[in-house]
This record gives structure tokens, sequence and C-alpha cells, in this order.
């Protein structure tokens, strides 16, 4: 059996198993992800300075950009987990919503979560005027994400919701309204 359907089945098990369990996984799993996605930020500002990369855009151009994105990208993360907290369940695979969410922004892309931190940190790149944040760590933070839940998060949502969500999956996007 191969390391992704290891991967798969626990997180299969653990997210229909114990409660507590769950429970205690959730906060770690968390905030594994939220350093997970500030590493790739500080790395990418380290490497703007040790390749002495020119800030991008012009300031105030930054500003303009960079406030509508880092706003829109926050309220689309919060819409998304409450949407999730309704439901009384989590952003995190190990305790996920006890049933398929396709209310408020669920209802027109399958990982609005996901989009709000893609726009946050494009948004942040221009704040701090970050080359490598914005044509390289954001573009492979997507990358990344879209190989972990073709290979993980999609077959376990399948395993779990079952032809709930084939069908949700064959009519709504994966990312942003028609994209995957």
């Amino acid at each position: 059996m191969s390391l992704r359907i290891k991967w798969i089945n626990l997180i299969y098990t653990v997210a229909t198993g114990s409660r507590k369990l769950r429970l205690i996984l959730t906060p770690i799993i968390g905030l594994s992800y939220v350093l997970f996605v500030t590493m790739f930020v500080i790395v990418s500002f380290l490497i703007d300075k040790w390749m002495h990369f020119p800030q991008f855009p012009p300031a105030p151009i930054n500003i303009f950009l960079s406030i509508p994105l880092i706003s829109i990208g926050l309220l689309l993360i919060i819409w998304s987990q409450l949407n999730f907290f309704k439901v009384k369940g989590t952003p995190v695979p190990f305790n996920p919503p006890p049933k398929l969410v396709t209310a408020g922004p669920y209802a027109y892309v399958r990982n609005p979560m996901l989009s709000g931190i893609f726009i946050l940190l494009f948004g942040i790149a221009f704040a701090f005027r970050s080359i490598s944040l914005l044509f390289i760590f954001t573009p492979l933070f997507i990358i990344i994400n879209v190989m972990e839940i073709k290979a993980v998060e999609e077959p376990e949502l399948e395993m779990r919701l079952g032809k709930d969500y084939l069908e949700y999956k064959k009519k709504t996007p994966m990312f942003f309204l028609g994209i995957w």
C-alpha cells in the first residue's frame, strides 16, 4: 500500500473516529498549516533580501493593490470557516464537518478557504512589495495545495461523503469561479 493511500486512510479513520482524538489533533494540525503559510512568506522576504530583488510594485501603488486583496482574502477565509463551524466542523481534515458543506462560498467553489489564502498571499506580496512572494512562492504554494487536494483530500472526501461529493465536485470548480 502506497504512502498516499495510507495517508488517505489515516485521515478518513481519524475524521470518522474518536471525537477526543479529533479535538487533540485539530489545533496541532491547524497551527502547523498556519506555520507552513507563514514560512512561505518569511522565506520569500529573505530571498528578496538575499537576492537583492527590487521592490515591486512602487509605493503607493502597492497599497492600492494590497488593501482590497488582503480584505477579500480575509473575508473569504472567515466566511468559509463560519460555514464549517455552523455544521460543527473545522477546516482541519482530521476534524471536518460531518456532512458536505455547500452553503455560502461553498456554493460557488469547492475550496473557498484556500482561494482566500491565495488572494491573501498575493495581497501580502503587494503590501510588502515582494517579488519572490508574488511570482515564486505564492504560485508554488498554490501548486503544492492543488497537488495535495488532488492526491489526498479529494479521494478522502469521496470515501467519506460518497456520491454527494462526486456530484458536488462535477458541478463546482475547485478554486475561483471557473478555474480548475
